[in-house]
């Protein structure tokens, strides 16, 4: 028998409520062992998703409908009816009836709310947009704050509207195997993308561009870091923090396959994943290497890269609509710790590459202290580097995820 996407969909919010586990695992993990069919597949993935994209306006909306504290259980199993009641094509009374059956004791409390849910639908969307900016699209307040001061009041509308939106899926054509006008003439549903000639939007991927190593799935935004760099075949390149292996793979082909790429990560099953990736895409110059990039390490003598990249573990927030719940995982303290490590990463990097060689810092973050400002305090503060250029992705404005990379020489 079938299992039942909204009771696994249940148990994996009330799982995520506890913090321990990021919901990308869990909804890998609800995954692998449900017997579900690609539709239900599909279903059990938007009511995930759907739910954490949206918790501050699904709360809003159990506020208006009754007062006072609900158990964590009643709670969810709220959240997910009114989600399908708000935002999915589902009939409400199968709303009603299959999120009752998932109550227990508090069946007849589960019942009334909903089915007021839906009698008042229409004073309940009046009432949430009358709502704070936080609350109507379900982002921290003190993000709203930033993004306000940054980018100005429409365009923080906009940023959030985009990560409220399910992602597209992008790949990015394999030129050691392939090219993105090969793959085109072989897959009607695919669409070539502006922003890389080597990106396709996909929206069903051959199972086959995978196995065969012909695409990696990969946001355009993602390869802004790797043209920068421009790694030459022949050259010794080191990639900092590589692990999975989308920008390493890039590098790989942009070299022919030629020359070296020590690609370091800290843990061993990042490596192991990494070794796996390269192998299906046919990279063969690339060396994996267990390494914490904020030690010394006697492996990597000084001046001994041409050309490395920092990929730096960052807030994250240019990439919120794929990794749906950063944003509740965020707090102000944040915008204070990671600059530190970033820049931590580029100080013990840096002496790696040789003269005239060319470093490149990148994430996938839209903060200025990230970003600008980390660069504006290397230049300060770590000897022999001089900056040449940066760019950025915006969502808003490029409809990529948002990254942003800057261009050293060693001098």
């Amino acid at each position: 028998m079938p299992d039942n996407p909204r009771q696994i969909c249940l148990h994996a919010l009330l799982e995520w409520e506890r913090g321990k586990k990021f919901a990308d695992e869990l909804l890998h993990d609800a995954q692998e062992k449900a017997r579900f069919s690609a539709r239900v597949r599909g279903f059990f993935r938007e009511m995930f998703f759907g739910v954490i994209r949206h918790l501050s306006q699904l709360d809003f909306f159990i506020a208006q409908l009754r007062e006072g504290r609900l158990d964590e259980e009643t709670q969810a199993i709220l959240r997910l009816g009114l989600y399908q009641l708000f935002h999915m094509r589902v009939p409400s009374h199968a709303v009603v009836n299959e999120s009752v059956s998932l109550a227990g004791r508090s069946r007849g409390l589960v019942n009334a709310i909903l089915r007021r849910a839906t009698r008042e639908h229409a004073q309940l969307e009046h009432a949430l947009a009358g709502a704070p900016l936080a609350v109507r699209w379900s982002h921290p307040g003190f993000l709203i704050d930033r993004w306000i001061a940054a980018f100005g009041q429409e365009k923080t509308e906009a940023l959030c509207a985009w990560n409220n939106r399910p992602s597209d899926v992008f790949v990015r054509a394999n030129g050691l195997r392939t090219t993105a006008d090969e793959l085109t003439a072989t897959a009607a549903a695919t669409e070539r993308v502006t922003f890389h000639p080597r990106i396709l939007k996909v929206t069903e991927l051959p199972p086959a561009w995978l196995t065969d190593g012909l695409v990696y799935v990969q946001d355009p935004s993602t390869l802004l870091a790797c043209d920068l760099l421009d790694p030459q075949p022949g050259e010794t390149v080191l990639d900092a923090c590589a692990a999975p292996g989308g920008k390493t793979s890039y590098l790989a082909e942009l070299m022919g396959n030629e020359g070296r790429i020590v690609a370091a990560d800290l843990w061993e099953s990042r490596r192991a994943r990494l070794r796996e990736n390269m192998t299906r895409l046919g990279v063969r110059n690339v060396e994996p290497l267990v390494l914490d990039g904020m030690l010394a390490h006697g492996e990597l003598p000084p001046a001994s890269f041409d050309r490395a990249l920092i990929d730096a573990p960052c807030s994250n927030t240019g990439v919120i609509r794929r990794r749906v719940d950063v944003r509740w995982r965020l707090t102000e303290e944040d915008f204070i710790r990671m600059p530190e490590q970033q820049l931590a990463l580029l100080r013990r990097i840096a002496p790696l590459v040789r003269r005239g060689g060319t470093l490149v810092y990148s994430t996938c973050s839209l903060e200025l202290e990230e970003n600008e400002r980390v660069v504006e305090r290397a230049l300060t503060e770590i000897p022999g580097v001089r900056f040449v250029e940066s760019r950025r992705a915006l969502p808003f404005v490029d409809h990529v995820d948002g990254a942003f990379a800057a261009k050293f020489t060693r001098i």
